[in-house]
């Protein structure tokens, strides 16, 4: 996503001379321009896709006032805020240099500084220049162009094929309600939703839209999602055991995987529970057992469910939970510092 940004432009100053009564000599009193305002991006954990920029990709800060008689400065400009989900990246459109990462919320950066204000001819007034008759313009703001690029800040990643069951799974256990429907790339964005372990207690997981074969190089819906599970700490591989899917479960397994490493080798190495689907459907028994086969030899822990009937979900989250406290854990130990009880 590209968005064009613009600091406003400094109010220009103003040639002026005091004309009271009762003042004899009179005497400069152009005041100077206000200051042109700034254009700040905000982290805002409220959005969660860009979509709301596409359709005002162009931001402008207001522009400082000219300055008036009787010295009176003009009015800074308004600054402008552009807010943006947690998560997003920035870079320089141009160049593709990075410039900054919004991964906290509330955090600001500022994106383009408004121009100075021009001074007034009173400004200019000295000993051997008693009654100057010139002013200065204002400058304009910053001006550039950037690139903006979300990763969403989620603790776990729904991966899999499309029509997996991603987008059943996390509206059955969060509040998040995407589309559901019978078809392949039913999901279009990926969606958060915030899992509530009681107590206070809650994580954050994150549906991302299906992946196929060659998604790492752009096919399907490409790799422009994949980015998204780059930060999250645990991820959840949904694959479609029942016969309708008319693919091979381990053979599904096998090619996400490849496309997760593919893309970036570390996701190869990230935390993964192995998640078989739809049992509510499951017409053929050993295309179960051929997937926990694979998923043990790979050292992986392995879950059946079914979100339609709620079948596995009581051991599936908790499983989650515990698996997230060990990896905060580990985290906080290399760091130096306590273990932290997990959502608390």
């Amino acid at each position: 996503m590209k968005i064009r940004i613009r600091g406003g432009h400094g109010g220009n100053g103003v040639t002026a001379f005091r004309r009271e009564k009762f003042v004899p000599r009179g005497g400069p009193s152009g005041g100077d321009g206000g200051r042109g305002g700034d254009v700040w991006l905000v982290a805002d954990s409220s959005l969660n896709t860009l979509l709301h920029l596409r359709y005002n990709p162009e931001h402008t800060a207001e522009r400082g006032r000219h300055g008036e008689g009787s010295n009176r400065s003009g009015r800074e400009g308004e600054d402008t805020i552009v807010r943006v989900p947690t998560g997003t990246q920035v870079l320089d459109a141009e160049a593709g240099d990075f410039l900054v990462d919004l991964a906290e919320d509330g955090q600001r950066w500022l994106a383009a500084k408004g121009g100075r204000g021009g001074f007034g001819n009173a400004h200019f007034t000295s000993s051997t220049n008693r009654a100057p008759r010139y002013h200065q313009e204002g400058s304009p703001g910053e001006e550039c162009e950037l690139q903006l690029e979300l990763k969403l800040l989620a603790d776990v990643g729904l991966v899999g094929f499309p029509n997996a069951g991603k987008s059943t799974l996390i509206s059955t256990v969060s509040a998040a309600k995407p589309k559901v429907a019978d078809y392949p790339f039913t999901t279009l964005e990926p969606h958060l939703g915030v899992v509530d372990l009681g107590d206070f207690k809650t994580f954050v997981v994150a549906d991302i839209p299906g992946l196929i074969e060659g998604a790492h190089g752009g096919a399907g819906l490409g790799d422009r999602f994949l980015r998204h599970v780059e930060r999250t700490r645990l991820l959840l591989h949904l694959v479609d055991v029942s016969s309708q899917s008319g693919r091979d479960p381990v053979s599904d397994y096998e090619v996400i995987n490849r496309e997760l490493a593919a893309y970036d080798p570390q996701l190869a190495e990230r935390p993964q529970f192995v998640v078989a689907t739809k049992l509510d459907a499951l017409d053929e028994p050993e295309r179960l057992e051929k997937l926990r086969r694979r998923a043990r030899a790979d050292g992986r822990e392995f879950f059946e469910i079914s979100s339609v009937t709620g079948r596995g979900l009581r051991e599936l989250v908790p499983a989650v939970a515990r698996k997230l406290e060990e990896i905060n854990a580990r985290a906080d130990e290399g760091r130096g510092v306590g273990a932290a009880e997990y959502g608390s």
